[in-house]
């Protein structure tokens, strides 16, 4: 399986701003060294594809896809009727890795598609180990019975981790459920897609 491999804390000062989610990538973040503002401060002009290009790699970075993974979600958005970088976004959010992250299991999106693929995670009682799987409304996740006395697994639930109003937690149970499609504005992602939509579509 494939995986971004970078050191995370630099491609965070790269792309200037946390994609890891790691709360020391906060602190070492300087945004006056991201590439995103190294133009600013030269005086250099930045060009569209430029910024263009910085937005689709935040993405790719944000929820820890390859180039060939994001043409195949970009593709399948532009056949959605929902506005193209929207539906990109949705169906990104609605990874089963992603969703193990937002829900807490995992510190990390690389945590969680380890989880995922060791076969920790279960998707309605049924073990799932494809990080991609792409989760349904009303499907609930949770943690194999095992799994739910790990006391790394334990101190990540514990925390407060993401609040996103489209996922259900119960900790009672160590289980979560998409309750809704996200909206745009409930995800906690600072990008543009819009630009990076106009990258692929020339």
């Amino acid at each position: 399986m494939a995986t971004r491999r970078e050191p995370r804390f630099k491609l965070c000062r790269h792309l200037g701003v946390n994609v890891c989610g790691h709360p020391k990538a906060l602190k070492r973040l300087d945004t006056k060294k991201s590439s995103a503002n190294a133009a600013a401060r030269t005086g250099q002009k930045v060009s569209q594809y430029g910024l263009q290009l910085m937005e689709k790699q935040k993405i790719k970075a944000y929820y820890g896809i390859l180039e060939r993974q994001f043409a195949r979600y970009f593709d399948m958005a532009k056949k959605s009727q929902e506005m193209t970088g929207v539906a990109l976004l949705k169906a990104l959010e609605c990874r089963l890795d992603n969703l193990v992250y937002r829900i807490g299991f995992a510190r990390s999106i690389r945590q969680a598609r380890q989880f995922v693929s060791h076969g920790h995670i279960l998707v309605n009682g049924q073990k799932v180990d494809i990080p991609s799987y792409g989760v349904k409304v009303n499907d609930v996740i949770s943690l194999k019975e095992s799994t739910r006395t790990n006391p790394l697994v334990e101190n990540n639930f514990a925390g407060d981790g993401f609040n996103v109003p489209y996922i259900e937690k119960n900790k009672a149970q160590f289980s979560a459920k998409l309750i809704r499609e996200p909206l745009r504005e409930e995800l906690p992602i600072d990008v543009n897609e819009i630009l990076a939509v106009e990258l692929y579509s020339k």
